[in-house]
């Protein structure tokens, strides 16, 4: 396959994942070397206590494209997407879970999407989300409120598949949210604010394999909707 990019930053990030990371990586791997001219991987560990960090690390000693970014304590998945963001060196970046729920290969869909409608972000709506309907009810929740709240009308905020230009991540003001699932939002609309282009793809979702997932817990809800109003009041 001819390169569809001539650069691309990739990040995962990674909370208790031994059971998944070494397959995503990898495949990521085999897409990378025949899609981009030159890229990286960022592994973004926030404070494991599994063997993650040491897969890690195993990929990194093979492979002279990955970097492993370590959160010595657990600080949540907003603070691990501000590290993948802000210390990828490239003119895109992209991101998805390490979980293993993505298929990688439909990274293609989000080059030839920004290529086709010069979007300054691109980010993927769930197909079939493989998800509780508790979960797929609180996500619609939260959508209604930010358009309401900020006029951001999309298919889906928090689908954890997006491609950025790093000019976007280096014009908005810097990202805060640490804890709980606004940092996608707050990207989003902050970017909007910037007048930054946003285009859509559909992505497909698979069932986790192993694992547990840990978006749902109450303190991170809570801290999201603190977060929101906070931005909506400045």
């Amino acid at each position: 396959m001819a390169n569809l990019i001539s650069e691309l930053s990739v990040f995962f990030p990674a909370y208790n994942e031994e059971a998944n990371l070494e397959n995503t990586v990898n495949r990521a791997i085999k897409i990378l070397s025949s899609i981009a001219g030159k890229w990286e991987i960022l592994i973004i560990n926030d404070g494991s206590k599994d063997k993650t960090l040491d897969i890690a690390q195993k990929l990194a000693g093979k492979e002279a494209g990955i970097k492993v970014i370590n959160h010595q304590v657990n600080q949540g998945y907003g603070a691990t997407l501000q590290s993948g963001l802000y210390n990828a060196k490239y003119e895109w970046i992209a991101f998805t879970d390490s979980d293993g729920q993505f298929d990688f290969s439909e990274i293609t869909k989000f080059i030839e999407k920004q290529q086709l409608t010069r979007s300054d972000l691109v980010i993927g709506y769930y197909l079939d989300r493989k998800v509780s309907g508790w979960v797929k009810l609180t996500s619609k929740i939260w959508e209604i409120l930010v358009s309401i709240l900020f006029g951001l009308k999309v298919k889906d905020i928090d689908c954890g598949f997006k491609l950025v230009a790093k000019k976007v991540i280096s014009k908005i003001p810097k990202l805060e949210s640490e804890r709980g699932a606004f940092i996608t939002s707050e990207l989003l609309i902050k970017a909007k604010r910037a007048g930054f282009k946003i285009a859509e793809v559909g992505v497909h979702h698979y069932s986790r394999q192993g694992g547990t997932p840990t978006g749902r817990k109450l303190n991170v809800i809570i801290k999201s909707f603190v977060d929101l109003f906070k931005l909506w009041l400045s």
